[in-house]
């Protein structure tokens, strides 16, 4: 849903995606044998009360604690991205693939 919020915004490019080009790309990610989707299991929220209850979260931190809670729902412990603010969730090791 991020990446659709990003792609398909006018106000981050000059062009961006339509929704069904924004769409199709992430059907096209899902078809490749390594990529998964995970999603909440059960015990999801009491989860991201526990990771969020150590420091505020709000406003843009909000999707970040929801991705690091269903990491750890899901036994992911290295991310590789450029946002910086995973950094705040001692559980995870990031790896920022532009270093």
């Amino acid at each position: 849903m991020a990446y659709l919020r990003m792609a398909t915004h006018p106000s981050i490019f000059a062009h961006p995606l339509t929704p069904a080009e924004a769409l199709d790309n992430i059907e096209k990610l899902l078809s490749l044998p390594r990529v998964r989707l995970i999603t909440e299991q059960e015990g999801f929220l009491g989860l991201y009360q526990e990771i969020t209850g150590r420091f505020p979260v709000r406003g843009n931190l909000v999707p970040d604690a929801h991705l690091a809670a269903l990491f750890l729902q899901h036994d992911v412990r290295i991310i590789y991205t450029a946002d910086m603010d995973f950094k705040k969730f001692d559980f995870l090791q990031v790896r920022n693939p532009l270093a």
